[in-house]
């Protein structure tokens, strides 16, 4: 089989994430879990990775993208930094939604346990979140929505065991301390890596979105604020 190597930009949450794969596996990662790092610490994240795993960028046969939802500024500046790779290498764009990432990066990570209902989260301030609902085999239950979460929000599911995770997850550990059927998994962070799996069956697949029309998924509107004045 020919090599394929596939270059991943995660952004769309706090995260700024780069990986490298290799016919689907990972051999170069570099990612750091500061706020506002994305516009100034993207580029050089990929030229540590293609240095780290000593590839040429002229020897990408693809560039993943997480395509959201998330940071309105982080998926703007991961995407415009994706086609403006491809348009320089002539590669195609993958979009790899963000949620399903994460699910499979938990997947990689907790098997075994002993979950039925799988909820990534992303932090939409507040009590709000991007989430959606898996199975333990990584299917999605239920489609992406913007979701404000109380001790009610899973009732549903009581019969089963529901476990959430990711950035918008540990606001809840106090409010599901005391529902059995609720588990928050703490401190669970995106990463570029998750991608890597689902961008490969992508490739393979010659599953890519058009360079100049694709969008990532915002979800919502973005809603400029004004700073507050100082006194």
């Amino acid at each position: 089989m020919e090599n394929s190597y596939i270059l991943h930009i995660e952004t769309a949450t706090p995260v700024c994430s780069v990986a490298l794969s290799l016919n689907g596996e990972i051999i170069a990662l570099k990612e750091a879990n500061e706020q506002n790092l994305h516009a100034t610490h993207l580029t050089q994240f990929i030229a540590k990775v293609m240095e780290l795993a000593g590839v040429e960028l002229s020897a990408l046969n693809a560039v993943a993208v997480s395509q959201g939802p998330g940071s309105y500024t982080g998926l703007r500046i991961g995407v415009s930094t994706a086609k403006g790779l491809c348009y320089a290498l002539d590669v195609p764009l993958i979009a790899v939604p963000t949620l399903d990432a994460m699910v499979q990066g938990f997947l990689g990570k907790n098997q075994g346990e002993a979950y039925n209902v799988l909820f990534p989260m992303i932090d939409a301030r507040r009590m709000e979140v991007y989430t959606a609902s898996y199975d333990i085999q990584g299917k999605p239950l239920s489609s992406t929505v913007a979701k404000i979460v109380d001790e009610t929000s899973f009732e549903q599911w009581s019969g089963q065991q529901v476990v959430l995770f990711g950035s918008g997850a540990d606001k809840f550990s106090e409010l599901f301390q005391q529902t059995p059927y609720v588990t928050v998994h703490p401190a669970f962070v995106a990463s570029a890596a998750f991608l890597s799996s689902i961008a490969f069956q992508k490739f393979q697949a010659k599953d890519f979105e058009d360079v100049i029309y694709f969008e990532p998924f915002y979800l919502k509107d973005f809603i400029p604020t004004t700073p507050k004045k100082r006194v």
